[in-house]
């Protein structure tokens, strides 16, 4: 587990954007330190400083005005915390590119898991000057430790030396640090000061039941989250994807048709593990990481699970005529990486003599393509789901998610096709005129529908339709539904309301019409 603490956050945000993102590394320019203010218990006080500022003697939480009457030429800034928030998440995405596993620690640190990617960098020593190194050029302080546990490695990146810490080495490094590195409350570490508890050696090896009765248990789920005897999970900013394959440049790339001759050629080792899993993708996500740090996504979605690399970049390609203008390649991308967000089983089907397969996924290949051009949400098409009513028992959805649906209510054989429904529903039924029935309850002999009279011939019914019995109010009302015919041979769908409530005067809709 890798720790990652800026502790000098703010004031590197302002000063990459007045120095430039290398400042660090040519030098800082003879200026006043640099400080940070915000309002805390109603008086301006300081939130952040840089190192100069911090080896002239201030501290967090002073007031402004003590630390403007030490040191009139101060530079003072007002805190921006949306702003340092939006660093460190684009600080987290810069990280993606040593793994996918990425968390925020609250304002000011990152947790890496870097579980079985350091042998990719050379071991984890060697990654962890990789990424410090990186961040240094990049005009950001930052502290690193690396060790078995979150809480050790939080405690070491903060409090200590930082570096890699062998597991064996956990309570010798543990012992000289404060309690505050245990991660514990301000009024705990504040209490444990005034008993003389001041490190970590002095609570390590003591009796626990006195312990917890005074401090609670979190003082000591704290203590062994970092010696390593409670498992301590975190949890990823990003969903992983369940398969992934990159490639890093030797020179950095920038225009559109590098960048899609790159998705061809990761598509191409991304194929032989979706095959080994018998799956296909549905999702993809193309990831971009800039010379500079920045990082940018790009999503694509399919109708059908999609092996085929040719099919893949053709998706990204739509996408990229679209968007390109708004991705600003800089001094070019040095690594590209494409994640498979989703997938689902890959069924290899040869069509018939008829190409009704071929006509199917033709219809997918531009369904695919429009969507990726204008959004997955152009293309809307209707899905069954379970409902009596008739207006409620199909639904829009994009039509990128209709086919599977579509394909699965035709493997499924078990499920009904009412041909007594018509293929024609008005979006809102119209009244109906009835001027004769043989029976109260029976179906209408004489109606008239949009000023033409008509006389039915045949008729079948009533069927009684209600809706779900958690509706209330006047969406609840019962109907008795007729499939009449006249004596022309059109064929009507309607419905009478009122009769079985007692209504001497039901009111009767037109719902559908058959071909």
């Amino acid at each position: 587990m890798l720790a990652l603490s800026f502790p000098h956050l703010a004031t590197d945000r302002i000063a990459r954007r007045r120095w430039g993102l290398s400042w660090r590394s040519k030098g800082r320019p003879e200026e006043p330190p640099l400080v940070c203010s915000g309002k805390l218990n109603n008086a301006m006080r300081l939130t952040a400083l840089d190192e100069f500022a911090e080896k002239l003697g201030l501290r967090k939480e002073q007031g402004v005005a003590e630390a403007r009457a030490m040191y009139p030429a101060l530079d003072v800034v007002e805190e921006d915390p949306a702003a340092d928030r939006r660093l460190l998440e684009g600080i987290a995405d810069w990280c993606d590119r040593y793994t996918p596993m990425v968390a925020l620690d609250g304002k000011d640190g990152l947790f890496l898991d870097i579980t079985g990617c350091a042998h990719l960098f050379g071991g984890e020593s060697t990654l962890l000057r990789d990424i410090l190194s990186r961040l240094f050029h990049m005009g950001l302080d930052a502290r690193g430790a690396i060790s078995s546990s979150p809480g050790l490695s939080w405690a070491v990146s903060r409090f200590g030396q930082g570096g890699v810490v062998e597991e064996e080495e956990t309570e010798r490094i543990l012992m000289p640090l404060p309690v505050a590195a245990l991660r514990l409350e301000e009024q705990s570490v504040d209490a444990l000061r005034k008993l003389g508890l001041k490190y970590i050696g002095d609570v390590i090896h003591a009796p626990r039941a006195p312990l917890t009765r005074r401090f609670g248990p979190m003082l000591l789920l704290r203590l062994d989250q970092a010696v390593g005897r409670e498992e301590e999970p975190i949890s990823p900013r990003r969903p992983v994807a369940s398969l992934s394959s990159e490639c890093r440049l030797v020179e950095p790339i920038g225009t559109e048709e590098q960048i899609l001759a790159v998705i061809g050629q990761v598509a191409i080792s991304l194929k032989p593990s979706l095959e080994a899993r018998g799956v296909g993708g549905r999702v993809f996500e193309l990831v971009l990481f800039r010379v500079d740090g920045r990082v940018f996504r790009i999503s694509v979605g399919a109708s059908r699970p999609l092996r085929e690399p040719k099919l893949v970049a053709g998706l990204f390609s739509e996408q990229l005529q679209v968007i390109y203008d708004d991705i600003d390649a800089g001094y070019g991308f040095e690594i590209l990486r494409l994640n498979v967000l989703r997938h689902d089983p890959f069924r290899d089907a040869q069509g018939d003599f008829g190409g009704d397969r071929q006509g199917e996924i033709s219809l997918s290949s531009f369904i695919d393509r429009v969507a990726a051009r204008l959004g997955p949400d152009c293309l809307q098409s209707f899905q069954l789901r379970e409902s009596h009513v008739p207006e409620r028992a199909v639904l829009t959805v994009p039509a990128m998610e209709s086919l599977p649906a579509r394909r699965k209510v035709e493997q499924d054989s078990a499920l009904p096709f009412r041909e007594e429904r018509p293929l024609r529903l008005f979006k809102t039924p119209e009244p109906v005129e009835v001027a004769f029935a043989e029976v109260p309850d029976g179906a209408p002999q004489i109606f008239r529908w949009r000023r033409l009279q008509h006389q039915v011939a045949k008729s079948e019914g009533p069927e009684r339709i209600a809706m779900e019995w958690w509706i209330d109010g006047d969406d609840a009302e019962t109907r008795d539904y007729f499939r009449i015919e006249d004596e022309a041979g059109h064929r009507f769908w309607i419905y009478r309301l009122g009769l079985f409530r007692e209504n001497p005067n039901p009111r009767w809709f037109m719902h559908g019409v058959f071909a």
